[in-house]
């Protein structure tokens, strides 16, 4: 699937073109999330192994737009993780404290430490997205942040951190369609706020400016993935699936026993 999903170094992303809706796991619902629930126990395992050998990380990066489903799929993949071996960093507005400092150095403090799986719930491309959507800096200066993520993720890599980078990728109809289920349901209102709508209204921006961003990051050490989620259930089976490819080629190994433990016996 990695193959798949994978947007490669040399071919553009073209975020507008790539669809939105295929279906991994099954044909419906019911069967995509009965599929993705024989993903968890292997998913489990390998995540155990990597905690057990605390070498090496791993660090998932879920962006998107908004109501492209970044909590769920934490929500779903986590039914498949040791709560022990896993960091979840979200990343809003950078408080006051944030900002006294460069872009990256909240982000820096959140990445895993070893034996960990790290899950970003958006991340340092918000400073390359809706950075530049806003005029929040001029252009001269977040062009410039293209460079300092390669070089950031590439020293994670060199450090032992294996980067996983997934667009969940919503249309623009089906954003519409989870807008007005939250306002809908009385339960689900706090979730959304009408800020949205002006992102949603400047959505062709969006789309070019994160299109470049994977163009400009998409590298071999930190890979995006385009992952449709129009089906929620094919978003779970595909981020599950990408984890475990991950970690088999990764290939984490529980640390040697010490000599001698057949001749114990408790009392």
């Amino acid at each position: 699937m990695r193959d798949e999903l994978r947007v490669s170094p040399d071919r553009p992303a073209d975020l507008p073109n790539r669809p939105t809706d295929l279906k991994f796991g099954g044909d419906d619902k019911d069967a995509g999330k009965a599929f993705v629930k024989t993903l968890y126990p292997r998913l489990f395992e390998l995540q155990r192994r990597l905690w057990g050998e605390d070498a090496r990380s791993v660090l998932l990066v879920l962006q998107g737009m908004d109501a492209a489903g970044k909590d769920g799929a934490i929500r779903n993949l986590a039914r498949g993780l040791n709560p022990q071996g896993t960091h979840v960093a979200g990343f809003r507005a950078p408080s006051g404290e944030e900002r006294d400092h460069d872009y990256l150095w909240r982000i820096h403090d959140e990445c895993p430490r070893r034996g960990e799986l790290g899950i970003f719930n958006r991340s340092h491309y918000e400073d390359v997205g809706i950075v530049r959507v806003l005029n929040l800096v001029p252009e001269d200066r977040w062009r410039k942040r293209y460079r300092h993520i390669r070089e950031f993720e590439r020293m994670l890599s060199d450090e032992g951190t294996t980067i996983v980078k997934v667009w969940l990728h919503v249309s623009k109809e089906e954003q519409k369609a989870r807008f007005q289920s939250r306002l809908d349901d009385p339960t689900k209102r706090w979730k959304f706020n009408p800020d949205d709508l002006e992102s949603r209204a400047r959505w062709d921006d969006y789309m070019a400016a994160y299109t470049e961003a994977l163009d400009e990051t998409s590298t071999d050490y930190a890979p995006w993935y385009v992952v449709p989620t129009d089906r929620k259930w094919a978003r779970d089976v595909a981020l599950a699936t990408l984890l475990i490819e991950t970690l088999e080629e990764m290939d984490p190994q529980y640390p040697p026993e010490v000599e001698g433990l057949d001749d114990i016996v408790i009392e």
